[in-house]
C-alpha cells in the first residue's frame, strides 16, 4: 500500500497518505455511493454501464455527478496504468467512491457542499480454477438489510454482517430471502436454473441492479438460453437444477452447496451444471469485445 497511488478530490497522491475530514458525511453517515469497474487486459469492462449505475445512485441520493464520462474514463485509465507499472497486473478492479462531502453533523442533507471523490485500483483477485471446477458453498439468511438495496451505497454494514455469516461457515456467500423470496447475496446477484432457463429476481428497491443482470440477458440471448426475471420463492432456490452467483470479481460462478446440502439433481448433483459452463464461456468472449 505504501507504493500505491489514488485520486482524492482531483489530486493523485500516495494511498497511504490520503486523508479525508472526520466530518465527511461518508465517514459520519455512510452518505455516499461507490462503483467497482473490472479491468481485463488493462481495458475497462462495461465501463459505460458502470457509469450509468453510478449516475443513478448519485441521483437517488441527490448528489450531483462531479465528473463527466470522459473525466471518469481518464481517471480510471490513469489508475490502471499506474497499477500495471507497479505490479504488472493487467486484470484489475477500479474502485470509485463519491460522498456528499464535508459539513457539520446534521441528518438533513446540506446544500452547496462539494462532493468528496476518491478512486483507486488494485490487482483483481479472481475466482480460482478450483472454485470454477468444483463450485462454491453458500449459506442462507433472512434479508435484514435496509429497504433501498437498489442504491449502491457505502452504507454496507448489513452486507458486512451477512457476508461474515458465510465466512464463519467457510462459505463464499450468504444468499438472502425477504418474505420468503430471493433477493440477492451479500456481494453478488443470485440466479437459478430451472429446466434450462436462467431465472433471477425482478428489479426492485430490494435488489441492486448488477451490471451482470443485463450482461447475462445478452449472453443468454447469444447462447439460446431462456432468460426471465420473476419472483423466486426460497423453495425454488433449494430445488433448482443449478444456482449461480454473479459479480464484478466472480463474473459468473457455480454454487454447488447451500447450507450443507448439494445443489442439483441426479448425476449432476453437487457439480457445476451445463448452463453455467455455457455462460462462463460466453462471458470470457464478452471480456474481449465489451472493454474499452
Amino acid at each position: 500500500m505504501n507504493e500505491a497511488l489514488c485520486f482524492l478530490n482531483g489530486e493523485v497522491q500516495p494511498l497511504a497518505e490520503a486523508k479525508v475530514s472526520v466530518l465527511d458525511r461518508g465517514f459520519i453517515f455512510g452518505d455516499g455511493i461507490y462503483e467497482v469497474v473490472p479491468v481485463y487486459g488493462r481495458r475497462l469492462f462495461r465501463f459505460d454501464e458502470h457509469m450509468a449505475r453510478l449516475a443513478r445512485s448519485l441521483g437517488k441520493l441527490r448528489i450531483a455527478n462531479p465528473h463527466g464520462r470522459d473525466e471518469w474514463l481518464a481517471m480510471c485509465r490513469q489508475l490502471v496504468g499506474q497499477v500495471f507499472e507497479r505490479t504488472g497486473a493487467e486484470d484489475q478492479l477500479v474502485y470509485i467512491q463519491v460522498t456528499r462531502g464535508v459539513a457539520p453533523r446534521d441528518h438533513v442533507m446540506p446544500a452547496g457542499i462539494k462532493p468528496t471523490v476518491f478512486a483507486m485500483a488494485n490487482p483483481m483477485k479472481a475466482a480460482t480454477a478450483e472454485q470454477r471446477h468444483q463450485g462454491v458453498a453458500c449459506t442462507t439468511a433472512r434479508d435484514f438489510r435496509w429497504e433501498r438495496g437498489d442504491i449502491k451505497s457505502t452504507s454496507l454494514l448489513g452486507n458486512v454482517l451477512a457476508r461474515q455469516m458465510s465466512a464463519d461457515h467457510g462459505a463464499v456467500e450468504t444468499i438472502m430471502f425477504r418474505d420468503g423470496f430471493l433477493t440477492e447475496a451479500a456481494a453478488s446477484n443470485v440466479w437459478i436454473v430451472h429446466e434450462g432457463a436462467l431465472l433471477g429476481p425482478p428489479k426492485s428497491e430490494h435488489v441492486l441492479e448488477g451490471i451482470r443482470v443485463e450482461l447475462l440477458r445478452e449472453l443468454c440471448l447469444d447462447c439460446g438460453i431462456a432468460y426471465n426475471l420473476r419472483p423466486i420463492p426460497e423453495a425454488d432456490v433449494m430445488a433448482a437444477d443449478e444456482v449461480l452467483l454473479s459479480s464484478a470479481t466472480k463474473e459468473v460462478l457455480p454454487v454447488t452447496k447451500i447450507d450443507g446440502e448439494e445443489v442439483g439433481h441426479g448425476a449432476g448433483r453437487g457439480r457445476p451444471g451445463p448452463v453455467y459452463a455455457r455462460l462462463h464461456e460466453a462471458y470470457q468472449r464478452a471480456k474481449l469485445t465489451m472493454s474499452i
